[in-house]
């Protein structure tokens, strides 16, 4: 648990510290900087096994990630943060946990139940209470972060399904070429940065990317993805609240109003429950697994059940009932 939470409070201070970077990196640079820094952390993580992508599907899942995740996401977001406070558009990006839920209902045959829909509904309303105060600048500011989460959104549910590569390799992948795009253009229209604006945001991606990935991982496989998911949902939360405590933003009545309804959101999100027979289809593919979830059988010599692991197996027909998350083994229609 302790990892998750560590893992939401890096990820959640990117947004603020980003911030910070913006008074001498512009949005392009810094965005290459920032998935570069991640890219450096998550590289020896993802060294530890090949890196191939045979199928052509994953291909262009991973493409989709890495352009919308990875280059026009970020930009989008510190585009926000020019025009908004930290704190504001930290609690914005909350947007992007229901995108993600929404899309997958729509396109990615998730399921979403009724506490998951209130919850989402929520999440909206709260940004919508943060937007009013400011007027059309305000409402300029929450379209762009409304936008990037929309992007995230995309990017978390394409990868959701690739199944040749592990998250840290997803995330050095899209870290190298989205950021090598990114600070590519940013040198081009905005100009060679000074090595020590540079420095800054290679720092803040680097931990509140790489090593905030590493971390949720590291708590998904001890605590499981459903719990380390909630505890990682409330990384918005944390950003507003230390762009409040550095003094960035002042607390408004209308930030706390949205930071409590965010919260009753992500409490609501967690307390989800999906359960019902279906049946797994014979298939064969590749991914990070442990052998007591109920859905891998096969054994090595001298590996411990628990212990995560890599590589190709093939799965025979199973038909059983229990409760779910829409990982990979479980994208049938509801």
């Amino acid at each position: 648990m302790l990892s998750a939470l560590l893992a939401a409070v890096l990820f959640g201070a990117s947004t603020p510290a980003a911030k910070l970077c913006l008074d001498r990196l512009g949005p392009l640079t810094l965005a290459g900087a920032l998935y570069l820094g991640a890219a450096a952390a998550t590289l020896p993580f993802a060294l530890r096994s090949h890196f191939r992508v045979r199928s052509r599907s994953n291909l262009l899942r991973l493409t989709g990630a890495v352009v919308l995740g990875g280059v026009v996401g970020p930009v989008l977001m510190l585009l926000a943060l020019q025009r908004a406070g930290a704190a504001s558009v930290s609690l914005w990006l909350s947007l992007e946990s229901v995108f993600t839920a929404l899309l997958g209902r729509l396109f990615f045959h998730e399921y979403l139940g009724s506490r998951a829909a209130a919850a989402a509904l929520l999440v909206t309303v709260a940004s919508i209470v943060l937007a009013v105060p400011h007027g059309i600048a305000g409402s300029g500011a929450a379209l762009l972060a409304a936008t990037a989460g929309l992007c995230w959104a995309l990017d978390n549910n394409f990868t959701a399904v690739i199944d040749e590569l592990s998250p840290a390799q997803i995330t050095f992948a899209k870290g190298l070429v989205a950021g090598s795009l990114s600070f590519g253009l940013g040198a081009l229209l905005e100009g060679a940065p000074a090595i020590t604006s540079l420095s800054a945001g290679l720092g803040v991606g680097a931990i509140g990317y790489g090593v905030s990935l590493v971390l949720y991982v590291s708590a998904a496989q001890q605590i499981g993805a459903t719990r380390s998911q909630l505890v990682f949902s409330t990384a918005p939360l944390w950003g507003a609240a230390l762009a409040w405590a550095i003094a960035i933003d002042r607390i408004g009545t209308e930030q706390l109003v949205a930071a409590a309804l965010m919260a009753f959101g992500f409490v609501l999100l967690g307390r989800e429950r999906h359960a019902h027979p279906h049946v797994h289809p014979r298939q064969r593919h590749r991914h990070a697994h442990t052998h007591d979830d109920g859905h891998h059988d096969h054994e090595h010599l001298g590996l411990p059940a628990g212990v995560e692991h890599t590589h190709e197996h093939e799965h025979d027909e199973l038909s059983h009932a229990h409760p779910h998350s829409p990982d990979l083994h479980h994208r049938h229609r509801h």
